[in-house]
C-alpha cells in the first residue's frame, strides 16, 4: 500500500482530514527535559487519537535534548496507534548520500512513515526518501512562515510550463511542477502554509492530484476555512490540514480535536454540495454523441493544443485552435461538416459562402453533404481575367448564410459581409464550428446578424476536465485566458 493509500484509508476510516501536530514547545513542558517532551506528546495522542487523520511529530523539539530526545521521540512514535500515518517534521535536505542516512534514520530507526523534506537539493537529494512507496514525503513548497517570501516568492526568468499564471511564475510554483513529475509512487505531496490560501489555490490549480499539508491554522494566523476551500481536491481528499498549539494548549484537547475535525468537515460538506450542483448542471447539458467525438477528434489531430503560443495580437495563449489542420485528416472534416448540418437546416438560405481560408474545406465538405451551392469572397481581387472579389456563381438578392470555422470578436466576418453585400447578396446569419465567446455573437448582434455555432470553447474545455483528457491546471489556464481577453 502507497503511502497516500494507506493515509486516504485513514482519512475515510475516521471521516478526518485533521493532522495533530505534536509541538513539544518548553512553555508547555511539565519538566523541561526528554520525558517532559515525551509525556506532553503522550497526552495529546491519546487525547486525539479518535479525530486525527495523522500525527505530525517536530523533530527539533526532541533534538534538542539529545539521545535522551531521541530515544523519547522514538517511544512517542511507538506509541501513536497502528493505521496512522506519522509524518515527522524534519525538514531535511542533503546531497544524496547524507539523504538516504537521514532516510534510515527517519524511517527504519525512529519508525515514521513520511517526513517533510526541503527540496533545494534537487531530485536526487529526494530519491532516498522516495524510494520504498509505502514511505512518504511532504516536499516545503510554500510555508507559512513570514519570511517564506524572501525566496518562494522569487519570479522565475523561465517560462511557466503552462502560462497558467500571467502575473509571474514564482520558485514556489516551480516546486509544485516539480513535485508532479516527482510523484512516480503516489508517496510525495507538498506543504503549503494555511496562512498563504492565495498561493495554496494556485499550487491546487498546478498540481491538483497531489496531497497537501497545510500547517498554521490558529496561533499563526491561518483561516481553517479559506485553507480548505483553496486546498481541497474536488472528491474531498488531498489536504490535512496541520493545527498544532491550538489543540494542546486548549482546556479540552480531545473535545477541541473533535471540533476542528468537525469544521473542517463543514466546509468539505459545503464544498461537495457546490460540486454536486454544478455536476448536476453539467450533466443536464451533457455533450451530444456528435459532440463527444468531435471534441475527441479535434484534440487528436492536434486541433486544439493547450501549452504556450503567441497570438497574432502578441498575446500569450494557453490554448491554441487550429482548424487549417482538418484538411490532413479527411474523416474529421467530414465529421466536422456534418455537425453544422442540423444549424444550417433551421436556416432559410439560397447559398453557402465560405470564409478563406480555414473554412474554405469545411464549407466545402457541407456543401456536398447538403447539396448546396457554394461561394467564397476572396480575401484579395483578382488582378487578371474577371478580377472578381467573390467565386462561385450567385444572383443579385440572393440569400446567403456565412459559414467560418471559429468566432473570436467578429472583426473578419464583418470585412467578408461587407463585400458579399456589396456584390448584392443579402446576410443574416453566420455560422461557426466554435465560438471563442470573446464578444462576437454580441458584436455581430448589434450590426443585425445572428451568429450559430456548433459547440462552445466553454463546453469544450468542460468535456475534456470532466473526461480528464486534458491536465486540470491547461484547463483552469484556458479559462483563465477566456476571462482575460476581450
Amino acid at each position: 500500500m502507497t503511502f497516500f493509500k494507506r493515509l486516504t484509508q485513514r482519512a475515510f476510516e475516521v471521516d478526518s482530514l485533521l493532522c495533530v501536530g505534536l509541538d513539544a514547545h518548553p512553555d508547555d513542558l511539565e519538566s523541561p527535559n526528554a520525558t517532559g517532551a515525551r509525556d506532553f506528546c503522550l497526552r495529546i495522542i491519546q487525547a486525539t487519537a479518535d479525530a486525527a487523520a495523522a500525527f505530525k511529530p517536530n523533530i527539533a523539539f526532541f533534538e534538542r535534548f539529545g539521545p535522551l530526545g531521541i530515544a523519547a521521540l522514538q517511544e512517542v512514535i511507538a506509541v501513536i496507534p497502528n493505521g496512522i500515518p506519522v509524518i515527522l517534521d524534519a525538514k531535511r535536505g542533503d546531497i544524496s548520500s547524507t539523504a538516504r542516512a537521514y532516510a534510515q534514520a527517519i524511517y527504519q530507526e525512529l519508525g515514521a512513515h513520511a517526513a517533510t523534506i526541503n527540496p533545494y537539493l534537487g531530485y536526487d537529494s529526494l530519491e532516498p526518501f522516495l524510494a520504498d512507496p509505502e514511505r512518504g514525503v511532504f516536499l516545503l513548497c510554500k510555508t507559512s512562515n513570514p519570511g517564506a517570501a524572501d525566496l518562494q516568492d522569487s519570479l522565475l526568468a523561465e517560462p511557466s510550463p503552462s502560462a497558467i499564471h500571467a502575473s509571474g511564475y514564482h520558485v514556489y510554483e516551480k516546486v509544485a511542477y516539480l513535485a508532479r513529475q516527482w510523484n512516480r509512487n503516489d508517496n510525495l505531496g507538498l506543504v503549503v502554509g494555511a496562512t498563504q490560501p492565495e498561493a495554496m489555490q494556485r499550487v491546487r490549480a498546478i498540481a491538483p492530484e497531489l496531497w497537501i499539508l497545510a500547517p498554521g491554522v490558529g496561533v499563526q494566523g491561518g483561516e481553517l476555512d479559506s485553507a480548505v476551500q483553496a486546498g481541497l481536491r474536488p472528491d474531498g481528499m488531498g489536504l490535512l490540514v496541520t493545527v498544532s498549539r491550538g489543540i494542546s494548549r486548549s482546556k479540552d484537547p480531545k473535545a477541541e480535536a473533535k471540533h476542528i475535525r468537525d469544521m473542517i468537515n463543514t466546509q468539505r460538506d459545503k464544498l461537495k454540495s457546490r460540486s454536486d450542483t454544478a455536476k448536476q448542471q453539467r450533466d443536464e447539458i451533457a455533450p451530444s454523441a456528435q459532440l463527444v467525438q468531435l471534441a475527441d477528434g479535434l484534440l487528436q489531430a492536434g486541433c486544439i493544443k493547450f501549452g504556450q503560443f503567441t497570438l497574432k495580437s502578441g498575446l500569450v495563449s494557453p490554448i491554441y485552435i487550429d482548424l487549417r489542420q482538418l484538411v490532413s485528416f479527411p474523416r474529421l472534416l467530414e465529421r466536422v461538416a456534418g455537425a453544422y448540418l442540423p444549424l444550417l437546416r433551421k436556416l432559410s438560405f439560397d447559398r453557402l459562402a465560405g470564409l478563406p481560408y480555414a473554412a474554405l474545406p469545411i464549407a466545402t465538405s457541407i456543401a456536398i453533404q447538403g447539396d448546396w451551392p457554394l461561394i467564397y469572397p476572396r480575401k484579395e481581387a483578382k488582378t487578371y481575367g474577371t478580377k472578381a472579389e467573390i467565386e462561385g456563381i450567385y444572383q443579385t438578392g440572393e440569400q446567403v448564410v456565412v459559414i467560418d470555422d471559429l468566432a473570436t470578436t467578429g472583426g473578419s466576418k464583418v470585412e467578408a459581409i461587407d463585400k458579399l453585400r456589396s456584390a448584392g447578396l443579402a446576410i443574416h446569419d453566420v455560422v461557426v464550428l466554435i465560438d471563442r465567446q470573446s464578444g462576437a455573437k454580441e458584436a455581430l448582434a448589434q450590426l443585425g446578424y445572428d451568429l450559430h455555432s456548433v459547440t462552445t470553447l466553454s463546453a469544450l474545455l468542460d468535456y475534456y476536465e470532466q473526461g480528464d483528457r486534458v491536465a486540470r491546471v491547461d484547463i483552469e489556464a484556458a479559462r483563465s485566458f477566456q476571462s482575460k481577453t476581450p
